[in-house]
């Protein structure tokens, strides 16, 4: 028959248990506290981080979100570390063997890490800010974010596109917003039988008489080719990037509305179709 335990037994084990209980009992509430805690902390640090970058002009504010995510990784570490060492667990050799098992996940996510390499470069080399206006080979629209992993724009008409940065990085970036200023080129068609010089001087005054367009480098009015059914001019000036569309739609209009007034025509495409009729002789001869 099995061997019944002694009450001494029972109780040496219900002590060697409570001991147990107590030692990780109080561990592990340590680390949840420790968890809590430093979650909070790490979320405070964030957002003071951003608070404070936002009240200086000192730093480029598409890093700024990069810096305070930086913070709060780097106080989330910590808290994890201290959670290893609350259980008595050696945190160099923990370290050892997280760099190793980084080493192989990194060899398994390389397109993660080339979005992270791309992250960084973008931030650094600045091709684009938070609010310009980009166009990266069809990937458009205004910048809101630029983060490790990828990059946060919305196109004109509110749609919201999320990108992975190893794709901007990879591709001809077009900044439309970069430089203070931008060209603007209007081509009208104006019929052959039309006057190119009064044509040529009332579109020259609709950008003279304009205050969004520079004096310098001066607006311009050429003849930039002559086309199947018409005469192109171009209309050429030069004004502040954040007054490119709004000229160029109103300039659009007026040129129309201008060339109308002064009885210059905006000539349809056309063809000319010759008709040749044969004579009786012609047509006896062709049926033989």
């Amino acid at each position: 028959m099995p061997s019944t335990l002694s009450e001494e037994q029972v109780m040496r084990l219900v002590t060697q248990f409570s001991d147990l209980a107590v030692k990780y009992g109080l561990d592990l509430f340590g680390a949840i506290a420790i968890l809590i805690i430093g979650w909070i902390v790490a979320n405070w640090a964030r957002k003071s981080m951003a608070r404070a970058l936002d009240k200086t002009t000192q730093v480029d504010k598409t890093l700024k979100p990069f810096f305070a995510n930086i913070v709060r990784y780097f106080i989330l570490i910590l808290v994890l570390i201290a959670v290893l060492a609350q259980f008595g667990i050696q945190t160099a050799s923990v370290i050892a063997m997280l760099g190793a098992a980084g080493l192989a996940v990194g060899l398994a996510l390389q397109g993660t890490l080339q979005n992270i390499a791309a992250g960084i470069m973008l931030l650094f080399l600045r091709p684009f800010r938070t609010g310009d206006y980009i166009d990266a080979e069809g990937i458009s629209g205004t910048i809101d974010e630029v983060g490790l992993f990828t990059t946060k724009l919305h196109t004109f008409d509110g749609v919201y596109v999320e990108t992975p940065n190893s794709m901007l990085w990879n591709r001809s970036i077009v900044n439309y917003s970069r430089l203070p200023t931008r060209r603007m080129d209007i081509v009208v068609g104006i019929g052959y039988g039309d006057d190119i010089d009064k044509a040529q001087a009332a579109l020259l005054d609709l950008l003279e008489k304009d205050d969004r367009v520079h004096a310098d480098p001066a607006p311009q009015v050429m003849v930039t080719g002559l086309g199947d059914s018409s005469v192109n001019l171009n209309l050429r000036c030069w004004c502040n990037a954040a007054d490119y569309w709004g000229l160029l739609f109103d300039q659009t209009k007026a040129a129309k509305q201008r060339l109308d007034a002064e009885g210059i025509t905006i000539p349809f495409p056309q063809r000319d179709v010759h008709l040749f009729q044969e004579n009786g002789a012609a047509k006896a001869a062709a049926r033989k």
